[in-house]
Parts: structure tokens; C-alpha cells; sequence
């Protein structure tokens, strides 16, 4: 009998999520959430409910038919044959009726999940392509597919199914018991005379649930982070010959994490395993027939009456299963839900109602302060300008605000103060179309795109020829590499070839230099380029920045020596600017690293005197 379900299943036969211990009021804002959600269908689920109430109630109607064919059979006298054949065309046609309204409530829910997974998915489309390039810096391309597509999936059978299935549950076992009411209140009583024993049983399982659950959710959190460390230094671990050791702190966390769980399912496993037998359909038919038996011979109910007891309270356990089911498929859609909901409520990038465009290619900072969160700035007033046709070069240590100041330009984020204006205008004032047709950027992390490569080259300017893609890729050092592909520039990225680093620091400057913006920012696109992949790149940004404004984010400082402006950070703030010789010449903070970043007795390795100091 599957009715163990109903209980500890919840519990040991699979490990429930953190969220049945959750707060109220978290609770409560993610069921917010779902009824949200559910608004634009919420019509067609309500008619989905009535047919399947309808569906349920007519279902029971066989069950009174074949006792009332029983009542036909039993009587004293001769067959009344019209009775039975009423009867039996009554339970057929209901069972007619009843099929045909569960399949019209399940078509119906089915059709609102489909239209409601549209809307949804249209919906985060629409967002993703709004909120500021920033915001996937900080989030995972993981986090983004659980909501687009699991988190939607989940909701599949809270619309689809749980509401029908749940108010089938609800209404046949009412309409039962009414009916063996209308027999015999004492027919009622007997129906439900198990219920109490597993329902007892089940209060005593589930005592301290929420604190188990938030117990095991930390012991399996041991369980992850023992994994990851693992897997993080495994090419250490087995270099250096200590992956007994290693093993070690993982299997306790799983040992401690089994036997915390083993301890508290063992016992309920066993009540459950007894107790669950009150809702077997044999022990349910037997308490019924016994009870039925005495009730006859009481006078107080015919044979007939006990056929009918025993039919509908055998539909019981069938109905608790899937509320449990309707349950556990609820709790994931609200959870699922929250998720949805937190990413269709990140904020828009904000978007002028009359928008202007740029009036040139001057790049200015004015008085510049932004910070990732409120009241902790990054950068702190910084005025800087980048004349059109000239190439800035961004450098500093390691947390100066370097590539953070540069992802204001093509705005990746908003100033918290000043402004940053390109060609005149505020780039706020600009629509994002018109920005992302002025500004251009190569990020050392290359993301190239499940698609031809001609489609890669393609994004900034989709009406480029093909004569456009092959004089791009030949400047950027890239195309012969293309041409010994497979299916050359129709070759899918992925499936046909993997380019290596480089070779995608290629790609991406080809596209670069079809997009043709004028300004570009540049974030030390050779980082992690080995010294021939290096050189190409360099030669193909040589032939990229030509006649563009460009601000680049320099880590090494030998990249940038011939640039027109050196612009050097220090905790936020713009401490230097010149050129190489004359940053040189002052003897400051550039000097100083660039005494640390030339090696000894190489050229131009002599500091300044002030530099030594």
C-alpha cells in the first residue's frame, strides 16, 4: 500500500528543503509571491476547480449505483430489472460525465501552465535585456538558468495539476461521507474509524520537525562544504600524497551528517511501518465489514448500506496521498516562486524619456563617486579626460577601483555622484541602443556566445558582410585559425571547435572592430594570453584602438608605455596623471611601481631619485 507516502516520506524518503524551517514572514512573502504569479491564470485554474470538483462528486456516483444495484438484488420479491438497468445507465453515464470533466479541468490547467511559463520566461527575457550590465558581475550564470528554468518548471504542477488533483482529494471523500450520512451517521463514523490511529501516529513522527530539519540542513552543509574544499585541492592533494588525509574531514562530515539522520528516521520509519497499515485498503475493509456485520445484525443498516461503507472508505487513503503529494509540490512552487520573483524585481537600468545623443567622442569623469553598496564608495571624486582619438591608460594596485571605473563608461552601473559623459552628454541621458553603438569593450573574461562564429562577429552589427567578418578577423590576427575550422566562420562554437584563450581574445577583438564604436574600453585583454597569443593580440588592439578613444585597464605596465595619458589609482581615489616619462620624471606613486614591475638591469628599469626614496 502506498500510504506510507502520506507520513514520514516527507521525512526519510527524502531530505526536505531549509524552507520548512523558514521564517513566517518569509514564508509568507514567498506565498505572496506565488499568488502573484498565479494572477494572469488564476481564472482558468479556478475553472480547472470547478470541473474537478464536478469530476470528483461524479465519481462517487458508481460506488451508490453498485449499492443500490445490491439493495436491487437483495430485496425480497421478484428482480425489479428496470432499478438495475437505471442504475447501471446512471453509473455509466456518470462515469462518462466524470472522465470527461477531469479531462477538460486537466486540459484547462495544462493550457493556463503553458500560456503562464510563456509569460513568465517572457517576462525575465524582457528583464534580463533591462537591468545594468553590472548586475551579472555579481550573479551566476547559474543562478539565472535555476529561475529561468527550474524554478519555472517547478511550477508546473502546482498549476497544472495540485489544485485539480487537491480539490478531487477534498470533495470525493466529503461527498462519501455525506452520503453515508444521509445512510447512517454510524456508516460515517466507521468510514473514518482508522484515521485517528495513523493520524496519532503521525503527530508523534513529526514532533520537532522544523529543529531536525534545520539540524540536518547543517549537517549536510558540512557535507557540501567538505566536498567542495575537496575537489578545490585535489591536484594539491595528490601531488603531495595526502588523500587519506584529505578523505578524512569529508567522511566524518558524512558520517556525522548519516548518523544524525539515521537516528531520527530509524525510529518513525518503524512507528510509520505499523501504523501505516491503518490505512491499507484490506485492514479498512475488514474494520468495515466487521463494524457492518454488527451494524446488521443490529437492524440498524442493510447489507447493501455495508457494501456502500466499505467502497468509500476505501477511496480515503488515496485521497491523503495526494493532498501529502499536493503538499510537498506546494511548498516547492512557493520557494520556486520567491526565486522568480526576486529576479523580476531586480531594478532597471533607468532609461531617459528623451534620451540625447553624443556629441563627439570626448570621454570626461566628473567628480566620480560610486560605491556597490550604499554609503561604501569605491571611487571618491575622480575627475578625469580622455580626448577623442587619444588612448588612457587605468592603472594602480590591486583594488584601486580600476575596472570599476572603467565599467561606468559604458555603464554597467549608475554614479552614485558626478557624472560621466561621453561626447557631452551624460550617459544617462543617453538610450542604451545609441551608448552600446558608441561604446565598445574587451573584458579579459571572454564570453562567446553558443552559435556560429559568424554569429559571434556578427552581435554588435548584424547587417555586416561577409567581406565585413573577414577583414575584421584578418585584423584582429584571427582568421586563418577560422578558415582551418571545419565549416570556417559557419563552424558553432561548442559543438565544432573550442577556441583556446587567446584565440577567444581574438574572436572577441574581431567583433570589436565590426561593431566600429568610437570610444572603447579595453580591461587588460591580454591578462591571461600566453607570451604568442600575447603578441597577436597586442598587434591585433594595435590595429583595434586606431582612431578611437580608448581607455584601457592596464596590470602591466610595459603594455601601456606609449599611451597617451596614465591615469594611477590608489584606493579609489586618482593620485597621478601624465604620460610614462613624466609620471616617471615625478617620482610617485607610478615610479614606484614601475621599479617593481621592471626586473633589475632591464631597460628603463632605473628609477628616479625620487622614485628610490
Amino acid at each position: 500500500m502506498t500510504t506510507t507516502t502520506t507520513g514520514p516520506e516527507t521525512a526519510a524518503g527524502q531530505r526536505p528543503a531549509a524552507g520548512d524551517a523558514a521564517a513566517p514572514d518569509e514564508r509568507r512573502r514567498t506565498a505572496d509571491a506565488l499568488r502573484e504569479l498565479r494572477r494572469p491564470v488564476a481564472w482558468m485554474t479556478r475553472l480547472g476547480v470547478v470541473l474537478g470538483a464536478v469530476g470528483a462528486v461524479t465519481n462517487l456516483v458508481p460506488f451508490v449505483g453498485i449499492a443500490e444495484i445490491g439493495r436491487a438484488l437483495l430485496a425480497d420479491g421478484p428482480l425489479e430489472r428496470d432499478r438495475v438497468v437505471t442504475a447501471a445507465v446512471v453509473v455509466a453515464a456518470t462515469l462518462v460525465v466524470g472522465w470527461s470533466c477531469n479531462g477538460a479541468a486537466l486540459w484547462i490547467t495544462h493550457l493556463a501552465d503553458g500560456r503562464l511559463q510563456a509569460d513568465l520566461r517572457r517576462r525575465m527575457v524582457a528583464k534580463l535585456g533591462r537591468v545594468p550590465l553590472g548586475w551579472y558581475s555579481s550573479t551566476t550564470s547559474g543562478q539565472v538558468r535555476k529561475a529561468a528554468q527550474e524554478d519555472i518548471d517547478d511550477l508546473h504542477h502546482l498549476i497544472a495539476h495540485h489544485d485539480v488533483e487537491l480539490t478531487g482529494a477534498i470533495a470525493l471523500p466529503l461527498a462519501g461521507l455525506g452520503y453515508l450520512l444521509w445512510v447512517d451517521w454510524r456508516l460515517a463514523l466507521l468510514a473514518l474509524a482508522t484515521l485517528p490511529v495513523y493520524f496519532t501516529a503521525y503527530a508523534f513522527m513529526m514532533r520537532g520537525f522544523a529543529e531536525k530539519m534545520t539540524s540536518l540542513d547543517a549537517a549536510f552543509g558540512r557535507v557540501g562544504s567538505a566536498v567542495v574544499e575537496f575537489v578545490h585541492g585535489i591536484g594539491v592533494v595528490k601531488v603531495f600524497g595526502g588523500t587519506r588525509r584529505a578523505h578524512a574531514g569529508y567522511r566524518e562530515a558524512v558520517h556525522a551528517y548519516g548518523d544524525q539522520y539515521a537516528g531520527w528516521v530509524r525510529p518513525v520509519l518503524r512507528l510509520e511501518a505499523y501504523t501505516s497499515m491503518a490505512l491499507s485498503v484490506p485492514v479498512i475493509s475488514v474494520v468495515g465489514l466487521a463494524g457492518g456485520i454488527w451494524f446488521t445484525h443490529r437492524g440498524w443498516v442493510g447489507p447493501a448500506d455495508v457494501l456502500a461503507e466499505v467502497l468509500v472508505a476505501a477511496v480515503l487513503p488515496t485521497t491523503l496521498l495526494t493532498l501529502n503529494q499536493g503538499l510537498t509540490a506546494q511548498r516547492k512552487a512557493v520557494a520556486a516562486a520567491g526565486r522568480i520573483t526576486a529576479l523580476l524585481d531586480v531594478p532597471e537600468l533607468p532609461v531617459p524619456a528623451r534620451p540625447e545623443p553624443p556629441r563627439g567622442r570626448d570621454v570626461v569623469l566628473d567628480k566620480v563617486v560610486f560605491g556597490y553598496e550604499p554609503g561604501r564608495p569605491v571611487l571618491h571624486g575622480i575627475d578625469l579626460t580622455c580626448r577623442a582619438g587619444t588612448v588612457t591608460a587605468l592603472v594602480g594596485g590591486s583594488g584601486a577601483g580600476k575596472s570599476t571605473l572603467a565599467a561606468l563608461v559604458p555603464r554597467f552601473h549608475d554614479v552614485d555622484a558626478g557624472a560621466v559623459r561621453i561626447g557631452g552628454t551624460d550617459v544617462r541621458d543617453i538610450a542604451p541602443q545609441e551608448l552600446y553603438r558608441h561604446v565598445g569593450f574587451v573584458l579579459q573574461d571572454v564570453q562567446l556566445l553558443h552559435g556560429t562564429v559568424a554569429d559571434n562577429l556578427r552581435l554588435g552589427r548584424p547587417e555586416a558582410t561577409d567581406d565585413d567578418l573577414v577583414a575584421a578577423a584578418k585584423a584582429a590576427r584571427i582568421h586563418d585559425r577560422i578558415a582551418r575550422l571545419p565549416r570556417g566562420y559557419d563552424t558553432v562554437v561548442g559543438d565544432d571547435a573550442r577556441f583556446s584563450g587567446g584565440e577567444a581574445q581574438r574572436l572577441t577583438i574581431a567583433r570589436a572592430l565590426l561593431a566600429d564604436t568610437p570610444v572603447l574600453v579595453l580591461d587588460e585583454a591580454t591578462a591571461y594570453a600566453d607570451p604568442e597569443s600575447e603578441a597577436q593580440i597586442q598587434d591585433a588592439l594595435s590595429t583595434l584602438v586606431r582612431g578611437r578613444t580608448v581607455l584601457v585597464v592596464a596590470h602591466r605596465l610595459s603594455t601601456i608605455t606609449g599611451a597617451d595619458r596614465i591615469a594611477v589609482l590608489d584606493g579609489g581615489r586618482l593620485v597621478e596623471q601624465g604620460t610614462h616619462t613624466e609620471l616617471l620624471a615625478a617620482g610617485g606613486r607610478y615610479a614606484r611601481m614601475w621599479a617593481a614591475h621592471r626586473p633589475a638591469g632591464a631597460p628603463g628599469a632605473e628609477p628616479t631619485k625620487e622614485a628610490g626614496r
